[in-house]
């Protein structure tokens, strides 16, 4: 069985990672942050406004988060997430931990190039985003988000493809 867990940062490409992951592997993709989206939209909110409410209302964030676990345990899955390579630590769930990562200016341009708007913007809704995120993560589970420690790969994808990328995590795999 195999499960790996794609975290990091917004733009730093492990969505584009994770897709590509899935292709070459054949396994279930499942993207927590299409959940959390959808969930926003359904409260008809920005994603800045649901973040916002989820600190308010750990429900929401507490129902996604079992929900992963939940996939996780399954197994044969690359489940992406913020979150995701935390809650398999957490709960003891076998898998390839995988965080990638690059400078918030890289990951603002991949922003507008994939979302439209300006570097300026999306560089402020990623540091409002990240506040969000670890304020409600340290309050909910008493996890660091700078602590990366747990995961097998730290990668920064500023200078590599997502191909490169890949095929790290594709050697890293057991056999």
């Amino acid at each position: 069985m195999v499960t790996i867990t794609i975290s990091g940062t917004p733009g730093s490409g492990k969505s584009t990672v994770a897709e590509l992951l899935k292709d070459k592997l054949g396994l279930k993709y499942v993207y927590s942050g299409m959940i959390f989206r959808e969930m926003a939209k359904k409260h008809n909110m920005s994603l800045e406004e649901f973040g916002k409410y989820c600190e308010k209302n750990s429900d929401v964030d507490k129902e996604l988060d079992k929900r992963q676990v939940e996939i996780l345990k399954e197994g044969d899955v690359i489940l992406e997430g913020r979150l995701s390579g935390w809650l398999a630590h957490i709960n003891n769930i076998p898998a390839l931990k995988v965080a990638i990562d690059t400078n918030l200016d890289t990951r603002a341009r991949r922003i507008v190039n994939r979302e439209k708007g300006s570097v300026e913007k999306r560089r402020e809704e990623i540091l409002k985003r990240a506040k969000s995120e670890a304020t409600r993560y340290k309050k909910y589970y008493n996890i660091d988000l700078k602590d990366a420690s747990i995961y097998d790969l730290v990668i920064d994808s500023g200078d590599k493809t997502p191909e490169e990328i890949v095929n790290i995590i594709i050697k890293k795999l057991p056999r």
